[in-house]
């Protein structure tokens, strides 16, 4: 009697196998999630070892951001050039070195330099882990396991706050004060190095892309990977010589093929940026670069802080998870217009609560019952975020347009979310200090002005196949 497992039991083998290499590329999402927050916790120490004020803070925080839309851009032409897997080495290098050398930054310009370093790397994983996985995921599973990227960037902004918050508590409480003879917040931008050094090495254990070995003309090995990550039941002719066609018949798009309509580009791909700035204009990231900044301005403690900055990114993690699991029962339009209303109260809520501050900068203060308000509306306002826009955007920008221009215009509309996040990040401390409870106001319309948005310029993708988008 043959000793062959069933084929349920192949299956299932092939599955744990599918599993983890794409757990192993989503890595990149949870640096990309890491490297993001982790600046929060830094920020306080930041100010007061580099005696700069909140422009030159804001500066630093969001330069990595533009170092992330060049990250982006290369992301394609290295993966096409050099692989999927070196690609993901490379990010994990750069995320290694950025964060040693955040570290030990003489000056605050050279910290501006080192977190360019980290922004091409953020850019780069958020290109090449939803590709690898895409291309190595079977059909029946991609949904699932192309969610483990977004579902790996909210752990990965929830961990870094964990770390933040116990590296500050061990060094006595505050971000300047040291810890093994360095700052916490130094050790916050260094630890970083431990998971790029894991991504890294977790890289080197998967398979290169089928479709680039076949591109690269390496058959033979493209054959091997196909029999791991489909069964030994696949037809490896088949499936070779239908990648090859798909290969050969691939119409690169050019810029051009996004021209037209009444205001330059095709109504889709504005609608598709358009989603993107609405996405980061409701403020969300001031939640996660500035929430201990934001805190401390209204009178709370360094410390405490930091611990609601935990909180709200475990708020986060929940509203991901509610979201994967209703994306593709209820569909997109749905989530999208009841984050919307939900965010444009909490939002609200909040602006009122911040309007009882009294005083600026390190005397502020917001009385207790205020206080409790805006933590309620901060946490209410990402966890209608997190089940709702954080998604959905990403699934739509992956959906909504035709097969012909897909990847030129997702990149288009990526690249708008990364500047309208800078943006966002550049303008908040200057905006806290002229008013915080106005600011709190316009991302609320922000809020307000996406409901329309949705329900007249949305249309729903769920069951649809990619074909039929146009």
């Amino acid at each position: 009697m043959s000793s062959s497992p069933s084929p349920p039991q192949a299956d299932r083998g092939v599955l744990r196998r599918v599993v983890f290499i794409s757990a192993a590329a989503a890595m990149g999402g949870f640096l990309f999630g890491y490297d993001s927050a982790v600046i929060n916790g830094a920020v306080t120490g930041i100010q007061k070892h580099f005696d700069v004020g909140n422009s030159e803070t804001a500066f630093v925080v969001a330069i990595a951001l533009l170092g992330s839309a060049a990250g982006a851009v290369a992301a394609g032409q290295l993966a096409d050039r050099f692989g999927r897997v070196r690609t993901m080495v490379l990010a994990a290098t750069l995320f290694a070195i950025s964060g040693i050398g955040s570290m030990f930054p003489p000056s605050i310009g050279v910290l501006g330099l080192w977190r360019v370093v980290g922004g091409i790397a953020i850019g780069i994983a958020s290109v090449i882990a939803p590709t690898y996985i895409a291309e190595v995921a079977p059909t029946v599973y991609r949904g699932r396991l192309a969610s483990l990227q977004q579902l790996a960037i909210v752990l990965g902004i929830t961990v870094s706050q964990l770390v933040n918050w116990a590296l500050n508590q061990g060094a006595g409480g505050e971000s300047t004060d040291e810890l093994g003879g360095i700052q916490a917040w130094q050790w916050m931008l260094g630890v970083e190095a431990v998971p790029a050094l894991i991504y890294g090495a977790m890289a080197l254990t998967i398979p290169e892309s089928p479709r680039f070995l076949i591109a690269a003309r390496r058959e033979k090995q493209a054959r091997r990977v196909l029999e791991e990550i489909e069964g030994p039941s696949v037809d490896l002719d088949a499936r070779v010589s239908e990648i090859r066609a798909v290969l050969d018949t691939s119409h690169k798009p050019r810029l051009k093929d996004l021209l037209g309509g009444r205001f330059g580009l095709l109504p889709i791909v504005w609608i598709g940026i358009g989603a993107s700035v609405f996405q980061q204009f409701v403020g969300i990231n001031v939640i996660f670069y500035y929430s201990s900044f934001l805190w401390q301005s209204v009178g709370i403690d360094e410390s405490n802080s930091l611990l609601i900055s935990l909180s709200t990114s475990t708020i986060n993690v929940i509203g991901t998870v509610v979201a994967i699991v209703l994306v593709d029962r209820i569909g997109r339009k749905p989530l999208a217009l009841a984050g919307s209303a939900g965010m444009a109260f909490a939002l609200g809520l909040a602006a009122w609560a911040f309007s009882f501050r009294q005083g600026t900068g390190d005397s502020a203060t917001l009385d207790n019952a205020h206080a409790v308000v805006a933590l309620v509306a901060a946490h209410l306002f990402v966890l209608c975020f997190a089940f709702s826009w954080g998604v959905v955007v990403w699934v739509l920008l992956g959906e909504m347009f035709p097969n012909r221009i897909r990847a030129l215009a997702l990149s288009v509309a990526a690249s708008a979310q990364w500047i309208a996040n800078w943006a966002i990040t550049v303008t908040f401390p200057d905006l806290s200090d002229w008013n915080l409870s106005a600011t709190y106001v316009i991302y609320a319309a922000f809020a307000l002005l996406s409901i329309p948005f949705v329900a007249f310029c949305i249309k729903e993708t769920k069951g649809r196949a990619l074909e039929d988008m146009g």
